[in-house]
């Protein structure tokens, strides 16, 4: 699947080059559409001059059309090139491929763009855990990202924590910050169904920020014996910068907004003369293609992942996965997810159809 120009999708057939050294040939199964970063790429939104995806090998190369992108694919292995190879590279707990070339049917977890079949080295492939479907698996990308927003923002006993757009990483960080026990918990955002998926997920209250809901309920919801606080954590995940600046207008003094939207080419315009300064609020750039330098002593990706697949196993994804569409019409959910965003959550390629 290729974006051929911004708005613009293409599904293709295209010759695939010889394997390299000891790659597998995976067969697609499922692959999630990112309806954050996906759409920047869809919308012609990315600043130029940047890698597509620099931590994601084949995605290093700068941002032009056409263009190869995506980076959650769940398949199984349907062909080894070097079996020996393959056998050498694989671990005794993961369940080796024979010299032979016995079937392997597990399934594996790749950072991969949507393709049907593609080539990749075993330490590319995450195998799936025993009794996480394929679908599920597709959204480990986002608790990936869900657990390094939690990391980032270290919240506290008895904190007050604001989750700002309750799209799929903002639901997925608000089941995990629900473990923790805080004051508060206020999942933000104009949808309806995502609202109440929150409170399923441990949301204490959830707010709609255009709304009777707005700014003043907020802040009652964060008063304490009619004093008001602020807001200790607030995650700002919603992709529109004008929530931003709402963050800093509700954040209390020495608080932190953890900024987990990537803005693309849009423009953030903060007011920042105001409680801003005095209040010694602290921004933090999360992002999980990297750990939090503080953090790299004993935090490695691995365990990191570890505990993304375990948030995974305990979450309800039927309810997460709002759409799946066959491969074939990839051009209609992404225009579903531009055009009618409030109707989506997460949406998957199937290529089972």
């Amino acid at each position: 699947m290729l974006f051929t120009a911004p708005g613009a999708v293409e599904v293709c057939t295209e010759e695939m080059a010889p394997p390299q050294g000891d790659e597998l040939l995976i067969e697609t199964v499922v692959s999630a559409i990112s309806a954050g970063t996906e759409m920047l790429f869809y919308r012609g939104q990315v600043p130029a001059g940047m890698a597509a995806d620099s931590s994601i090998a084949g995605l290093t190369d700068e941002v032009r059309y056409p263009l190869k992108y995506g980076y959650a694919c769940v398949g199984r292995v349907c062909e080894v090139a070097d079996p020996l190879a393959r056998q050498a590279e694989t671990t005794e707990a993961d369940g080796p491929i024979d010299a032979a070339g016995a079937e392997d049917t597990r399934y594996y977890f790749a950072f991969h763009p949507h393709e049907s079949h593609f080539y990749a080295s075993p330490q590319a492939l995450l195998p799936v855990p025993e009794g996480i479907l394929p679908r599920q698996a597709a959204l480990l990308p986002n608790a990936e990202t869900a657990v390094n927003l939690v990391m980032d923002g270290a919240p506290l006993v008895g904190e007050r924590a604001v989750v700002m757009g309750l799209g799929i990483v903002g639901l997925l960080t608000t089941a995990l910050l629900a473990q923790f026990p805080l004051a508060a918990l206020i999942a933000v955002d104009p949808l309806p169904h995502r609202r109440r998926l929150a409170r399923r997920l441990g949301a204490s209250q959830a707010i709609d920020p255009g709304g009777g809901d707005g700014p003043e309920t907020l802040q009652e919801a964060l008063a304490d014996g009619g004093e008001q606080h602020g807001v200790d954590l607030i995650y700002e995940l919603s992709g529109q910068p004008a929530a931003l600046d709402a963050a800093v207008s509700a954040a209390g003094f020495d608080s932190r907004i953890v900024v987990g939207s990537w803005y693309g080419t849009k423009p953030a315009t903060l007011q920042l003369g105001g409680s801003f300064h005095r209040n010694r609020i602290r921004l933090i750039s999360s992002q999980v293609s990297t750990i939090a330098p503080q953090l790299r002593g004993r935090w490695t990706k691995a365990r990191r992942m570890e505990s993304a697949w375990q948030l995974l196993a305990k979450l309800p994804s039927e309810e997460l996965i709002s759409h799946r569409f066959p491969l074939e019409q990839a051009d209609e959910a992404y225009r579903l997810i531009d055009s009618c965003p409030e109707q989506t959550l997460q949406v998957i390629l199937d290529y089972s159809f």
